[in-house]
């Protein structure tokens, strides 16, 4: 009998160190760890939208002011192969009722694009709705969420994209913001 009992501590040992590798097995899964995300860029020149009414500039003539203000993003593996990332994106603005605007409802469209070395692969057009309540004429409204898929092998990382947001603009309200820089 006394030849059996170290072979006791040996099974032991051996039982736990197997549960163990087991459970670090889990942390090699390809979403064990959040993957590269595409980079996130507000065009400079499209973060902010002032709309007037006509041809007039003074603060009288102003519809609308708004700014994008922040769009918080993740990123995850969106199969189990790890061949591709999912996007998430929420984009936050601010928008400011001006004077010159009818009604308490406007509609505001902004864009999201994703590009690759500077060529665009997507773009597409949304739009944000205010409903200004009785006596406020500032706002700040989050979209609903954007998901965004991007092909990822062993050697391009979603990192090799970026998404662009900004606001869509008319060549007049482009020529405002670069004029008021």
């Amino acid at each position: 009998m006394s030849r059996h009992r170290p072979a006791i501590p040996f099974l032991c040992t051996a039982a736990l160190l197997l549960l163990a590798a087991g459970g670090l097995a889990g942390c090699t899964r390809p979403d064990a760890f959040a993957p590269a995300c595409p980079q996130l860029t507000l065009l400079p020149e499209g973060a902010d939208l002032t709309r007037f009414r006509g041809t007039g500039r003074d603060v009288t003539d102003l519809v609308i002011d708004a700014h994008l203000t922040a769009v918080p993003a993740n990123c995850h593996n969106a199969d189990k192969a790890g061949r591709k990332v999912e996007a998430k994106l929420k984009v936050a603005m601010s928008v400011a009722r001006g004077p010159a605007m009818q009604g308490r409802d406007v509609t505001v469209p902004y864009f999201i694009a994703v590009t690759e070395n500077g060529r665009v692969l997507d773009r597409q057009e949304y739009a944000m709705r205010a409903q200004f309540p009785p006596n406020t004429d500032r706002m700040d409204q989050v979209s609903p969420e954007v998901s965004l898929i991007f092909p990822v092998s062993a050697e391009k990382s979603a990192a090799a994209y970026q998404i662009w947001v900004s606001f869509q603009l008319t060549p007049e309200e482009l020529a405002y913001n670069r004029r008021s820089r």
